[in-house]
């Protein structure tokens, strides 16, 4: 068997389970866009997470929970008589398809940086299109990822550095007048400031290619893995982390560090 008819006989399993939960089950029979949002939440989170593990089995798992709620919503816009999976589908194919013109079209654009710009051109001319250029940046985006769309979207109308090591002497800047508000003790204005900052930094990290908000998970991720590894070796040595100095606490981290290599 072909692996699209296999992928397809699948798909059409799952509906039909969905289908039947829809039906009998007391608890998927009264779900509704509202009640069902923050699970999806949730549960793009924990796909987001997967991810940036590459734990290709939770991955696996955690895309057949999105998946179940893609199709559980597109369920109740059919009850409603407004739409189905297959608008979903359709709607979704005819979009790709006008903003791939250099795929479908004569438009030119051989890497990625050229396709993105053809693709928010291409979002301003469509008829739902947003009217500004910056009103199809989410709300709800967590801050440091609406930062850099913001960004991003700025730079599609060359609203951007003409030079990417120009955004240096900015976040200089930025870091002195926070440091100015600091020392004044104003924590308002500081609280503006370490924004401006955080800002500033997004930006260069946008600039050089660089996701801020994967650098920023690694280096969480890093500092679980050596801290974690503090705290073992500490209750090893039958010691309290609240009884070590900060000196013991810091030898024991660069173990954690050369570890690493």
């Amino acid at each position: 068997m072909h692996k699209r008819e296999e992928q397809l006989q699948a798909f059409n399993r799952l509906l039909d389970v969905l289908a039947e939960l829809r039906q009998k089950c007391p608890w998927d029979s009264v779900q509704t866009n509202q009640s069902l949002r923050c699970n999806t939440i949730e549960e793009v989170f924990e796909l987001c997470d997967a991810l940036a593990r590459e734990d290709q089995k939770e991955i696996c798992k955690e895309l057949g929970d999105v998946l179940m709620h893609v199709c559980f919503y597109a369920m109740f816009g059919a009850e409603k008589g407004e739409f189905d999976l297959a608008d979903v589908c359709d709607r979704l194919r005819e979009k790709l398809i006008f903003r791939h013109p250099h795929i479908y079209g004569d438009v030119k654009a051989e890497t990625p940086d050229a396709v993105a710009d053809t693709w928010e051109q291409r979002k301003q001319k469509e008829k739902d299109g947003n009217r500004s250029v910056l009103a199809g940046v989410p709300a709800a985006l967590p801050s440091l990822i609406k930062a850099y769309r913001i960004q991003d979207k700025a730079r599609h109308v060359g609203f951007d550095w003409e030079r990417r090591e120009q955004v240096w002497s900015k976040v200089k800047e930025e870091i002195s007048e926070f440091e100015t508000e600091v020392s004044n003790m104003d924590a308002d204005k500081a609280e503006a400031e370490f924004g401006d900052v955080l800002f500033s930094l997004i930006n260069a990290a946008r600039l050089y290619h660089i996701n801020p908000d994967n650098a920023l998970e690694r280096t969480n991720r890093k500092f679980i893995r050596r801290f974690n590894y503090l705290e073992e070796k500490t209750l090893k040595q039958g010691r309290d982390l609240k009884q070590m100095t900060l000196e013991e606490m810091d030898a024991i981290w660069e173990e954690a560090k050369k570890g690493e290599h």
